[in-house]
């Protein structure tokens, strides 16, 4: 392999020269037109999947008839399905603080075994029987005193002390990654830890669990009345409740304050980029977010936003509000929506919080009356702290390793028949969990010749394909013209690295020269081989590539999508193929494939799904999908070793 990578700089270099002499479009040009066509495949995409949302819902009996297997979706989505079990909360209180109207008591329970969830009670004095009870889920804030964190329900006191004062029994929680103890939310926005996706884990399936769990306690406490629970929280915590009141219909009111918008405003509009993974589902099955809102109906549901939230867009929540609404219309229930919009940025506001104090007054307690009281911090953060000492047994700093389960290694196929039989059903696990975000099937893709050159008896062509709309890619095929009938094809396919060290740099930047170029004819005369070179999509230079935040966040634009990056290259690498075998000098002749590294993963299952691939000369490549490329929830079906064994013989690796 490294010989034939050796050659392929002569053969760039020499490429170089015939390519610039007719007129190629330059690096700048050609980086330009990527950074327009990943614009226009987000677009495209997207418009796609929002034009599909409940678009099948017509009646009543309609959404009915799918609202239970849109949940089941959703809890799959984020990683909550099956439902973990519901262990022993063990719940703890390690203090109680006193006001005149209220007290508060300080506890944690555990989510999971050594899950801790870390949260403040805040109880009216003197009641008399069950009280109206609303859970609390705190947005970002981190509360830090003297190093030590008090947990984000410190920053959102002032809400949990004016329901208490105003009879109302209030638990709020502590987040994952802004409690007391830490956990993490920025799996792939800063630290690079793309095996989240493959893992199908997203730290808003633990956010949603602790929500629910929070569900469970408040259920068993005698100062609640379990038929009259109401969710509520801003940004973060908005997200939160979204996602707990479509999956738990215990929460009999919600109102979710900027914590939503529509793909639209995450994916094209960029909202995305000031977003942790922690507001996010894995969108497997390729949903808009009115298809989260919809669940909670006919609950009642108030939408809050304000008019200049640049992270929650005004005209994404609208839309989202208008989708809501048609199923509301369905149940005749259109007065159990509200949508709530008050002037200023992404703040928690009065204007924000009185019209849902009002709103948690009418449907929890059918009452309206004038609120004169104004919601305010009591308490320093420290005194809100429920640790002294942080638990030594806690898994909340390393979840992400063990909330999702692994599929589990299969025993080995005991027939030829059963050989037969786990293949295809992992094939359609693939297609179906994994892959769902590829299109249709379809005919070979048809290459477009571009620019031929000939020069010391050997004979360039380029050609244009589209792998999608939006995603042009191009195909690079030389032969010898003594080798008239060739025996095989050689495809490499370049990742990032081969494109900035070997060949392909060198075609765009102008440089190099045609030396060597009689060792290039000698293996390919005495191997009668034709050679063919493809990078797929974001392997060529662009802006949003070529820098590591922008690039980041492109890849969890390809989240919400329902894709990854390197799924989709898949893909590429299929059609690739597929327009290979679509010429016709090509089209009985065996076709090889040669790359390394996670690329060499993207090929390998390309030929696991493109039986034109016969065979597979692959190196470096990772020992599991841990290490990558990122596939969603690929680990949930197998890992690497699994697709060695399903591809047999035809794939040859060699790590050094």
């Amino acid at each position: 392999m490294k010989r034939t990578f050796c050659l392929a700089l002569t053969l760039l270099s020499f490429l170089t020269l015939c390519l610039t002499a007719q007129g190629q479009p330059t690096p700048e040009d050609r980086a330009s037109r990527n950074e327009q066509l990943l614009a226009d495949y987000f677009r495209t995409e997207t418009d796609a999947i929002a034009g599909r949302c409940l678009a099948n819902i017509h009646s009543l009996d309609d959404w009915q008839a799918r609202r239970g297997e849109y949940r089941r979706q959703l809890q799959e989505m984020l990683g909550l399905w099956p439902m973990p079990e519901r262990t022993d909360l063990k719940p703890v209180v390690t203090g109680k603080l006193e006001q005149e109207e209220f007290t508060v008591e300080k506890l944690h329970f555990q989510a999971l075994p050594k899950l801790y969830v870390t949260a403040n009670l805040y109880l009216p004095k003197n009641l008399e029987r069950p009280a109206p009870a609303i859970l609390y889920v705190c947005g970002h804030s981190r509360m830090i005193t003297n190093g030590v964190s008090c947990g984000n329900k410190a920053g959102y006191q002032r809400h949990g002390a004016w329901f208490a004062r105003n009879g109302y029994v209030c638990l709020m929680i502590d987040t994952l990654q802004l409690g007391e103890i830490q956990g993490r939310h920025h799996g792939t926005y800063t630290d690079g830890q793309w095996w989240w996706n493959s893992r199908g884990y997203t730290p808003a399936g633990v956010e949603a669990w602790f929500g629910i769990r929070a569900l469970d306690y408040l259920c068993s406490r005698p100062e609640v009345d379990k038929d009259r629970i109401g969710m509520t929280g801003r940004s973060g915590g908005g997200s939160y409740t979204w996602t707990v009141a479509a999956l738990d219909e215990r929460v009999k009111v919600a109102a979710p304050v900027a914590g939503i918008t529509d793909l639209r405003n995450q994916v094209v509009d960029g909202s995305i980029e000031g977003h942790c993974d922690c507001m996010f589902f894995l969108n497997t099955y390729r949903w808009d977010f009115p298809q989260v809102a919809a669940l909670i109906a006919p609950r009642p549901l108030l939408i809050g936003n304000s008019d200049k939230d640049n992270l929650f867009p005004l005209d994404g929540v609208v839309r989202l509000y208008n989708e809501t609404r048609r199923i509301y219309q369905l149940y005749g229930k259109t007065n159990h929506l509200g949508l709530l919009i008050t002037e200023g940025p992404h703040a928690d506001t009065q204007d924000l919080q009185l019209p849902v104090f009002r709103w948690f007054n009418r449907h929890l307690k059918g009452q309206s009356p004038l609120i004169e009281m104004a919601a305010r911090d009591l308490f320093p953060p420290e005194q809100l702290r429920v640790f002294d000492r942080l638990p030594e047994d806690q898994v909340n700093t390393r979840i992400e390793e063990i909330f999702v389960p692994k599929a589990a290694v299969p025993a080995p196929p005991s027939s030829a028949a059963e050989v037969k039989q786990r293949k295809e059903k992992y094939l359609a696990a693939l297609r179906a969990k994994v892959f769902a975000g590829w299109p249709e099937e379809r005919g070979q893709a048809r290459p477009e010749l571009t620019t031929q050159a000939t020069q010391g008896g050997v004979r360039l062509r380029v050609y244009d394909f589209r792998s999608q709309p939006d995603v042009n890619l191009m195909l690079y095929v030389l032969q010898d013209l003594k080798v008239k009938r060739p025996a095989e094809v050689l495809l490499t396919v370049l990742d990032a690295e081969g494109w900035t060290n070997s060949p392909a740099k060198q075609l765009w930047l102008g440089d190099g020269r045609p030396e060597n170029l009689s060792d290039l004819r000698h293996e390919m005369q005495s191997r009668k081989l034709a050679l063919a070179f493809f990078a797929p999509r974001g392997v060529e230079p662009s802006k949003s590539l070529t820098d590591p935040k922008r690039a980041t966040h492109v890849r969890r634009r390809y989240m919400l999508l329902g894709q990854t990056l390197d799924g989709m290259r898949v893909w590429d690498i299929r059609c690739a193929a597929q327009a290979i075998k679509a010429l016709p000098e090509f089209k009985q002749t065996p076709l090889y494939v040669r790359a390394q590294r996670q690329m060499g993963v993207n090929a390998a299952y390309a030929a696991l799904f493109q039986q034109e691939l016969v065979k597979l000369e692959l190196a470096n490549v990772p020992a599991s999908h841990t290490e990558g490329p990122d596939y969603l929830n690929v680990l949930k079906v197998w890992d690497l070793p699994q697709l060695w064994a399903a591809l047999g013989d035809r794939a040859e690796v060699r790590n050094h």
